[in-house]
């Protein structure tokens, strides 16, 4: 919507002298909304400008995968959560972490109380819905952590029901619990009518299986090139500046979204909530990765049993250059 005014204006020559610009191109794990708060603030708010950069951000969707954008050459950097990304990385695409502007994760299972469950050890035999595309990697290293095979075909197992992008296999009882973010679909639960009372929720983080999400990744071999180093080490510093400003404003970030959501698809109360969310999950990262967070996920992703996410240690899967470069300057 920006972009489409800031054409019009070019085109009559009202948009004033055209500045050099580095280009950068950032696809997005998913639609626009407050879960990329903090890239559309620094797009809106001039940090990006401010640091020499011409930023286009793509939005996502249910058949965009950014692994698959930036082996086109589709992007220059990708927001990706780290299972899916060292999985590509393993099956041959060299993806590399730059910057971990999500400290937490807000990956949870929802459940209805009323069917008996109370702890993840009443699972067995349950139905439970998980998204794929990358996004069942956590869900199956945390069944093999727990001894369920997941074929729902006997005892000790669970049956997957591959879960759309909605709620509705748990509103519909179709499933006895289903995937969820803190930020998103559980709010979705609750706006359908549902109380917390109801519910059992089992976040990934205190089950100790969580993976990290919503990173940047840029592939291997562009970092060989100084200059694009400097452009995103320039990149991440401008990222994270739109980061802590839409912390400490939300409400403000969320109608910065809202501005930028072409699609029309998004509510004012459902961004507002979900930044609410998301600050929580930014807080305490200045953007460089935790070493120990990466090798949590790596523990939980090798912990796969049979069928693991990867079946070796990554080498050189991240890299603190850019964020070196990014807090010092």
């Amino acid at each position: 919507m920006k972009k489409t005014v800031l054409a019009a204006l070019a085109a009559f020559g009202l948009a004033g002298p055209a500045l050099a610009q580095d280009e950068v191109t950032l696809q997005l794990k998913w639609v626009t909304q407050a879960q990329f708060a903090g890239y559309y603030v620094a797009l809106e708010q001039g940090f990006y400008e401010d640091e020499g950069l011409d930023v286009t951000i793509l939005p996502g969707g249910p058949d965009i995968a950014p692994t698959q954008v930036i082996a086109g050459g589709g992007a220059d950097v990708i927001v990706e959560w780290m299972p899916a990304a060292l999985a590509a990385r393993e099956k041959g695409l060299p993806l590399v972490n730059i910057a971990q502007p999500f400290k937490s994760s807000g990956m949870m299972l929802t459940c209805w109380k009323d069917v008996g469950i109370e702890t993840p050890e009443d699972l067995d035999n349950r139905t439970l819905g998980v998204w794929f595309f990358g996004n069942e990697y956590p869900f199956l290293s945390w069944m093999s952590h727990l001894g369920y095979a997941t074929d729902g075909a006997a005892e000790g197992s669970v049956e997957v029901l591959k879960q759309g992008f909605n709620v509705d296999p748990l509103l519909q009882r179709q499933a006895d619990c289903i995937s969820t973010m803190t930020y998103n679909e559980f709010g979705q639960v609750l706006d359908a009518g549902v109380s917390e009372d109801e519910l059992v929720n089992f976040k990934y983080e205190d089950q100790g299986v969580a993976t990290l999400e919503d990173g940047l990744y840029v592939l291997e071999e562009n970092l060989e090139d100084p200059a694009f180093v400097d452009k995103m080490a320039r990149f991440v510093r401008a990222s994270m500046q739109g980061w802590k400003w839409a912390e400490e404003n939300p409400e403000e970030a969320a109608m910065i979204v809202l501005d930028y959501d072409e699609t029309g698809a998004q509510t004012e109360a459902h961004q507002i909530r979900m930044m609410g969310e998301i600050a929580k999950l930014t807080s305490g990262s200045d953007g460089r990765l935790d070493e120990a967070d990466y090798q949590r996920t790596v523990d939980t992703l090798l912990a796969g049993g049979s069928d693991p996410v990867i079946t070796a240690e990554p080498e050189g899967a991240f890299t603190h250059e850019i964020t070196d470069m990014a807090l010092t300057q």
